[in-house]
């Protein structure tokens, strides 16, 4: 259960918008004090009993001031449909034989690279439980690496280290940690911009702000070397953005004037850059030229709301709003698509948030995929073949019923005993929870959102972790020191 202090900076949290409603400045800086008085209190080592009964007056005076709140709110208005769940059920795409031979380009989708990599894992490693995703208590050199503490060690954050609102009452859907940088973060909103923000050196600041969208900003992506940044809206149109002074490089119009929805950069080619749109289509872009890759293209089941490679960058994951995950064999020669396995996770259920793990290493194994797919459960599903096979592993409870929440792997997560996975809620938490835990699998629970947490992403060496709410606030919490 979340201290008590915690549970008291929720309830002032979810009051927080009825504060001074001009003057957001305000509120930022109320909450933030707050948070520091009620950890300062949680040391002088009070009776659990008064505590308890202070968060029941609080919440009952505040209630009284302002009104009962809602459970939560939502930013996009729909209800949840009765669904019928097949969670591990996939389809194959019986088609003309693969093109990937064409060219002498085998290799670019190595169709045994998953099979030949899990035998030797499985070689070596036979004693690991069956199905294990990560490394096991003999794995002495990743335990000493992480400090050869617990989980619950490792996933302490608890303190606020900034809090951002430069996107206050609009819904911040995005947000992502520079690639293997500690202080730079960016977020996209739904007021129609985008944010890179400084956390080092201090104070943090909001180091510009990327205009130019004609509609609420819905995705955006880190080039591997962090000097672009590509973002897709409402508007119809995919920009690249240089991260140094903010300026649009180029701007690229879907074709079919539709909104686009997602987007994500082709790991081993930072030139491709993959967009999903609101006609069902998903597509291959060049962004150097502004074109479309020729048979870079093909349609799924609904709009397309996530995207994920893995880390090779041979198979394409995408999600729709009608519950199905597709997986693509992609020709990193030629930039084609190749349809080649469906899963339907939850008929009629969106696919919010798609994130791929590679598991090919000395002591552990087991691509996975972590999956939001709006069914009040996180799930985690293992890659079976070198096509993108997915079989679920085991699933996670949260609140998430018709927003799009996200969901990450933490970075560091293969050099652990145990592995971590991260998600928002609908309930305005934070949640990590442990995949190797067979019970009581939550290691830590974050509240402080006064909305519901849409998504979460770590810095590169776990030490900060920023979340993100339909609010429009941004909030970055700090490891806590031992």
């Amino acid at each position: 259960m979340a201290a008590v202090w915690q549970q008291v900076l929720a309830v002032d949290a979810r009051y927080n918008a009825y504060r001074t409603p001009t003057f957001p400045q305000f509120r930022t800086q109320y909450i933030r004090r707050r948070s520091q008085l009620l950890r300062e209190n949680a040391k002088c080592g009070f009776e659990p009993g008064l505590r308890r009964q202070y968060l029941k007056l609080r919440s009952q005076l505040l209630a009284l001031r302002y009104g009962p709140l809602s459970e939560q709110s939502s930013f996009r208005a729909s209800s949840v449909r009765s669904s019928r769940t097949t969670l591990d059920r996939m389809e194959d795409f019986e088609e003309d034989p693969r093109a990937q031979g064409a060219r002498g380009h085998r290799r670019s989708v190595s169709r045994g690279s998953y099979q030949l990599q899990a035998q030797m894992n499985r070689a070596v490693y036979d004693e690991r439980p069956p199905g294990s995703l990560v490394p096991t208590s003999v794995a002495e050199a990743s335990r000493a690496m992480a400090g050869d503490t617990t989980l619950s060690e490792n996933y302490a954050f608890a303190g606020m280290h900034h809090i951002f609102d430069q996107h206050v009452d609009s819904a911040v859907p995005r947000l992502q940690f520079a690639n293997d940088d500690k202080h730079l973060l960016a977020c996209c909103s739904l007021d129609g911009t985008l944010s890179v923000m400084a956390l080092s050196p201090p104070p943090p600041s909001v180091r510009l702000t990327l205009k130019g969208h004609g509609g609420p900003v819905t995705d955006f992506a880190w080039s591997l070397s962090n000097d672009i940044i590509v973002s897709t809206s409402l508007d119809g149109t995919l920009r690249i953005w240089n991260t140094e002074d903010g300026r649009c490089i180029r701007e690229v119009r879907d074709p079919e004037s539709s909104e686009l929805l997602c987007c994500t950069f082709q790991p081993m080619n930072n030139n491709l850059t993959v967009v999903g749109n609101s006609k069902h289509h998903l597509q291959v872009v060049n962004i150097s030229t502004g074109k479309k890759v020729k048979g870079g293209s093909s349609k799924l089941t609904g709009r397309v709301l996530s995207l994920s490679f893995d880390a090779p960058g041979r198979i394409l994951w995408a999600g729709d709003d009608r519950g199905s995950i597709f997986s693509f064999l992609f020709d990193m020669a030629t930039g084609k698509l190749t349809k080649a396995k469906r899963l339907v996770v939850s008929e009629g259920s969106s696919i919010c948030s798609i994130s791929a793990r590679s598991w090919i290493s000395r002591e552990a194994r087991d691509p996975s995929l972590l999956v939001n797919a709006c069914v009040n459960k996180l799930l985690l599903y293992r890659v079976v073949d070198n096509e993108g096979t997915l079989q679920l592993k085991r699933s996670f409870p949260i609140q998430h019923g018709s927003q799009n929440v996200h969901s990450i792997f933490c970075p560091l997560m293969s050099f652990r005993q145990g592995a971590c996975v991260v998600t928002g809620s609908e309930d305005g938490c934070v949640y990590f929870f442990d995949v190797e835990r067979n019970t009581k699998a939550i290691v830590n629970k974050l509240q402080g959102h006064g909305g519901p947490v849409l998504d979460v992403s770590f810095n590169c060496d776990e030490s900060l972790l920023a979340s993100a709410d339909s609010t429009g606030m941004v909030i970055v919490w700090r490891r806590e020191q031992k």
